[in-house]
């Protein structure tokens, strides 16, 4: 795989998975998007963690965006967020984890 010049991968397949299985374990279970690094496509939002997130594979996804719709459902994130140990930030719509970062940009890791 050919990465950009600019952008750091700081997932692996494991912990993609390690995420999808988390959320896909959630009730309600939270919608998402991704973001594509190599031709800038926000896909559409979805719900369904089993099969829709993994299509395709983790290498091209920059970052996924996590919409919260409760506070009750932010905690249950926020929560298998940081169990699971991603790159999060917390944005106006609920989470940002990512996939590849900018080169000298830095991270947090979610806590509760």
């Amino acid at each position: 795989m050919k990465y950009t010049v600019n952008l750091v991968p700081v997932m692996s397949d494991t912990k993609w998975d390690e995420l999808r299985l988390a959320m896909y374990e959630l009730e309600p279970t939270p919608s998402w998007r991704t973001k594509c690094w190599e031709n800038g496509h926000v896909s559409e939002w979805d719900k369904e963690w089993f099969y829709h997130f993994s299509v395709g594979g983790y290498e091209l996804m920059e970052w996924v965006e996590i919409r919260i719709e409760s506070k009750e459902q932010k905690h249950k994130v926020l929560s298998e967020l940081a169990r699971v140990h991603v790159p999060t930030e917390e944005i106006s719509e609920g989470f940002r984890v990512y996939g590849y970062i900018k080169l000298g940009q830095s991270i947090q890791y979610a806590k509760l």
